[in-house]
């Protein structure tokens, strides 16, 4: 067969398949202003503006709403109205979103992020840089992000430890630690390591800093993000 027509029939092929398979993708609410569910804690989803309403479903944090509405309870606690799907709506109290659109939320979000820890530190301010772009809270939140992120590092390098203690095999002993399903929720969160074959201990790669001595090079947050980088470079 020429090599111009295998082409073509090659990719018509990639088109029918990709065209005849049902993929079914999220679909981003609409009908109000896009928030955000950051804290699981108080994402119940009710029927009625008030703490005792029906339970329609509890929302996962990162989930996207569409708010509509808000009202406030008789104990003062506020509720917003929000769709879900196209289908799916009910109220769910203000704490639980921030939106990029409402002003303040992001500072709402940065003291969430402060009073978080650990990996739950880590999701909440992946959310903040993937949704409040412009913010000049970004170069607070880069930096915790990656001093949290080198404070797991210690932990992660304790528990692959004691998990891989003993491992044996034809690959080299490195390879194991970088394989470890400890990191796999990080690498989710676009959160990366390397690893020190010498001491054995994993720390973060840095790409937060790097981010902020970039886009932020005057802020007071980059100086830090530099001191850290050239620890790096120097376990590197």
């Amino acid at each position: 067969m020429n090599p111009h027509k295998l082409i073509i029939h090659l990719c018509l092929c990639v088109i029918v398949v990709f065209v005849s398979t049902k993929i079914s993708f999220p679909k981003q609410p609409v009908g109000g202003r896009l928030a955000i569910v950051v804290d699981e804690r108080l994402s119940v989803l009710r029927a009625e503006p008030q703490l005792t309403g029906r339970i329609v479903k509890r929302l996962s944090r990162g989930r996207l709403v569409a708010i509509r509405g808000s009202r406030t309870a008789s104990d003062g606690v506020i509720f917003y109205l929000v769709n879900v799907t196209n289908r799916t709506h009910g109220w769910i109290q203000r704490e639980a979103v921030v939106s990029a659109k409402h002003r303040g939320d992001d500072r709402r979000l940065v003291e969430l992020i402060n009073l978080s820890h650990g990996f739950d530190r880590i999701i909440r301010a992946r959310l903040f840089l993937d949704h409040f772009p412009r913010s000049p809270l970004r170069p607070q939140v880069l930096l915790l992000l990656g001093s949290t992120a080198e404070e797991q590092a210690a932990k992660l390098s304790r528990d692959a430890a004691k998990r891989l203690n003993g491992t044996r095999g034809d690959a080299p002993e490195f390879t194991f630690f970088l394989n470890y399903s400890g990191l796999d929720r990080y690498n989710r969160q676009r959160v990366g390591f390397i690893f020190n074959q010498s001491t054995k201990r994993f720390h973060y790669d840095g790409a937060a800093w790097r981010e902020l001595a970039r886009r932020h090079p005057n802020s007071p947050d980059a100086v830090e993000a530099r001191k850290r980088l050239a620890q790096l470079t120097e376990l590197k």
